[in-house]
C-alpha cells in the first residue's frame, strides 16, 4: 500500500471527515447523537470557522453537493459569494486599478458560506441552530490549541494586516507578530458574533 495523507474512509455508521480533528469530531459526535449528514456538515463547518480561520470562516464560500440516499442525482448548493453590486468595471477604473486586486477589499464577495449552511441547517437539519453552532461558540469562547499552521499563516499577513486592517492586526498581532504556537486560542468576540446569529 502507498502512504498517502488523505487515505481512504469507511464507516457503516457514518463517516465525517476535515481538514482538522476537532471539528471532524465534533460532526462525528453530532452523528453519534442522532444528527443527520446535513447537521454534522453545518457542526463541522462552523467549528472550522474557529480552529482553522486562515481556512474557513463565514465570510467565505460554501460549494457543497448533497446526494441523498434514493435520489437518482446529487443536488448542488452554491454558496458562493457574488460581486457587490457597486463593483463594477467603473468603479475599479476609478479606484486607478485595470484589474481586481488579489486581496483587499476590493476583491471581496457578498460571503456565502454562512447563508449556505444555514439553508443547509433549516432545509435538510434535523437539530436546532442553538445546538448546531454550540461546538463552535464553546470552542471561540473557551479556546482551543491552535496549529503552528495557522500561525504561521497569520504572521505571514502581518503587514498587510497592520496596513489595510489594523483591528485585525490588534486581535491576531499582539507585539506585532503572531505566536509561534497558541497553546489556547481564544476568540471572544467571535464567539459573540456566532451567539448573535443564532439568536437573532
Amino acid at each position: 500500500m502507498r502512504f498517502t495523507t488523505r487515505p481512504e474512509i469507511k464507516g457503516r455508521f457514518g463517516v465525517v471527515a476535515s481538514t482538522h480533528w476537532l471539528a471532524t469530531a465534533v460532526g462525528m459526535g453530532v452523528l453519534e447523537r442522532g444528527g443527520n449528514a446535513a447537521d454534522a456538515a453545518v457542526a463541522t463547518g462552523l467549528t472550522l470557522t474557529v480552529v482553522e480561520p486562515h481556512l474557513n470562516g463565514v465570510g467565505g464560500d460554501l460549494p457543497l453537493m448533497l446526494w441523498k440516499a434514493g435520489e437518482d442525482l446529487p443536488r448542488v448548493l452554491c454558496a458562493q459569494g457574488p460581486a457587490p453590486a457597486g463593483a463594477s468595471v467603473a468603479h475599479y477604473r476609478a479606484e486607478g486599478l485595470t484589474r481586481i486586486p488579489g486581496a483587499g477589499l476590493l476583491a471581496t464577495v457578498i460571503p456565502g458560506a454562512l447563508d449556505g449552511w444555514l439553508r443547509l441547517a433549516l432545509e435538510e437539519g434535523t437539530w436546532e441552530l442553538a445546538d448546531l453552532f454550540a461546538p463552535a461558540i464553546a470552542y471561540a469562547r473557551d479556546g482551543h490549541p491552535a496549529l503552528p499552521r495557522v500561525a504561521a499563516t497569520i504572521d505571514g499577513l502581518a503587514g498587510f494586516f497592520a496596513a489595510e486592517w489594523p483591528s485585525s492586526a490588534a486581535h491576531w498581532l499582539p507585539g506585532g507578530r503572531a505566536p509561534e504556537a497558541w497553546s489556547n486560542l481564544a476568540q471572544p468576540a467571535l464567539a459573540d458574533t456566532l451567539e448573535r446569529i443564532v439568536t437573532e
